[in-house]
C-alpha cells in the first residue's frame, strides 16, 4: 500500500512541473517509474515487486476479504475494486520491471491510442468505445462520491488513524475522481468523433487540463488531490481494514 501511494505522489509532482511551466515528460505512472529510473534501476525493482505483492494482496481481499461488510452487494462491489486495483498495479509492476530490464516502458498515450484504434476496428467497435468511456465516468463518480461522502473512512480502523485522515482523504478521493473523469471524457470523445488520437490515458488526461484556460490552476488542484490520495494510501497501510 505504501508503494502504491508513492506512486501517486509521483504522479502529483510530475503533474505539479507541468502546472508551473517545467513540463514533464510524462504525467502518469510511467512517467513516476521515468523519475525513479534516475536513481537507479534498483528502485524499479523494488517498486516493481513492492507493487506485485499489492496486487497479490489485493486478489487475496478480493477472494475472502471485506468480512465485516454486512450487505452483500457492498462486499461485493468492494472485491470488484480490489480486482481492479489488482490489475493496475500488476501493470504498473510490468512496466518498472520492463523500465528497469531495458531502459524504457513505452508510451502510454500512443499505447491507449493504438488500443482504442484496434477496438475501432473491430463491427461496434465505436459503441464499444463509447460503452468503456461510459464505464470510467461511472467509476470516477463513485470515486468522487466516495470522498464526498467520506464512505472511505468505513474502510479504516479509524482508531489507528490520525485525525486528519478526514479531510486528506477527502481531498484525494474527489481529485482522483476528478482525474479519471477527464479521462473518461477522452475516451468518450474519441467514441464521438470516431478518432482514436483523442484518447488517452492519465498522462494525456493532465495535459489536456493544463492547456485548458486557468489550466495551471485546474492542474495544480488535481495534483494536489492525487498527493493527497498518495498519503491516503500510507495511512491506510497502517489502518486498513480487511
Amino acid at each position: 500500500m505504501v508503494v502504491y501511494g508513492a506512486v501517486h505522489v509521483l504522479v502529483a509532482w510530475l503533474a505539479l512541473q507541468v502546472a508551473f511551466g517545467t513540463d514533464a515528460e510524462k504525467t502518469d505512472s510511467k512517467g513516476a517509474l521515468s523519475e525513479l529510473a534516475k536513481n537507479g534501476a534498483w528502485l524499479l525493482w523494488t517498486v516493481g515487486i513492492g507493487l506485485v505483492f499489492f496486487a497479490l494482496w489485493q486478489l487475496l481481499l478480493a477472494c475472502v476479504g471485506y468480512s465485516y461488510i454486512g450487505k452483500k452487494r457492498k462486499r461485493i462491489s468492494k472485491r470488484i475494486g480490489s480486482v481492479a486495483r489488482a490489475i493496475t498495479a500488476g501493470a504498473i509492476a510490468l512496466g518498472a520491471f520492463k523500465y528497469a530490464t531495458s531502459g524504457s516502458s513505452g508510451d502510454s498515450t500512443q499505447q491507449q491510442q493504438e488500443l482504442t484504434a484496434q477496438v475501432m476496428a473491430w463491427p461496434g467497435g465505436q459503441l464499444i468505445v463509447g460503452a468503456v468511456a461510459i464505464g470510467v465516468l461511472i467509476t470516477a463518480g463513485v470515486i468522487i462520491y466516495k470522498g464526498i461522502k467520506k464512505s472511505f473512512e468505513k474502510d479504516l480502523d479509524m482508531s489507528r488513524a490520525p485525525s486528519w485522515i478526514e479531510p486528506v482523504g477527502r481531498i484525494g478521493w474527489i481529485g482522483k475522481g476528478f482525474a479519471y473523469g477527464v479521462i473518461g471524457v477522452l475516451i468518450g470523445l474519441a467514441a464521438i468523433n470516431a478518432d482514436p488520437q483523442q484518447s488517452g490515458g492519465m498522462d494525456k488526461a493532465l495535459h489536456t487540463l493544463a492547456a485548458q484556460p486557468y489550466g495551471m490552476f485546474l492542474l495544480a488542484a488535481v495534483a494536489i488531490g492525487i498527493a493527497a490520495f498518495g498519503v491516503y494510501c500510507f495511512v491506510a497501510a497502517r489502518a486498513l481494514r480487511e
